[in-house]
């Protein structure tokens, strides 16, 4: 059985980072959806993109970072994203309010994307990731964690880049609970670390 390991960005190698983040859909977006000041993240370039997401990771610093490397036998295999929900302006400047859930919550901690490598897909990697939160909430402080996962309606499937919010049995599986269901798919969930 594969051994599941992480660390926080800021404690792996960009080239980690770059390994996990170089193909599909993580390639453009460079977990910048939720970040850029612009309407959408098109409106930002690949290399702003790319200059962000290293200059967030902090690889080779003491962080603070802007998430987890999932490593599968010691290589690099996946990625969380996991920081304060402050550090998210476009959660605050959508028109879908339940994105603004308890504006006033302090300590929040938004998990807000999954990458999983082609090759590690499959293999329960997400679920490692997500409880991976948990432990890193409780090490940062953080008073609450708040996930933005979809739930796929009965015998519909979801596309990869659909899952990269997170699904929500993946979050039910790391103690988070339910606490709005704001549309047919999208659920907010929660827990303390």
């Amino acid at each position: 059985m594969p051994e599941f390991t992480w660390r926080p960005a800021n404690e792996a190698t960009t080239e980690d980072v770059e390994a996990v983040f170089a193909a599909g859909g993580a390639r453009k977006c460079r977990c910048q959806g939720l970040k850029v000041a612009g309407w959408i993240w098109r409106d930002s370039t690949q290399e702003q993109r790319d200059t962000a997401l290293l200059e967030q990771t902090a690889c080779g610093t003491s962080g603070p970072t802007s998430g987890l490397i999932g490593y599968v036998d010691g290589e690099p295999a996946g990625w969380v994203a996991v920081e304060p929900r402050e550090n998210y302006p476009r959660i605050w400047n959508r028109q879908k309010a339940w994105m603004r859930t308890d504006p006033d919550l302090e300590g929040v901690w938004s998990v807000t994307c999954f990458v999983v490598r082609k090759g590690f897909r499959r293999e329960g990697l997400m679920y490692e990731l997500a409880a991976a939160t948990v432990e890193h909430g409780r090490h940062v402080g953080a008073r609450v964690l708040e996930g933005y996962p979809t739930e796929p309606e009965p015998g519909k499937t979801v596309i990869w880049d659909e899952a990269s919010v997170g699904l929500l049995q993946v979050f039910l599986d790391a103690g988070y609970e339910v606490v709005s269901s704001p549309t047919l798919r999208r659920r907010v969930v929660r827990r303390k670390p």
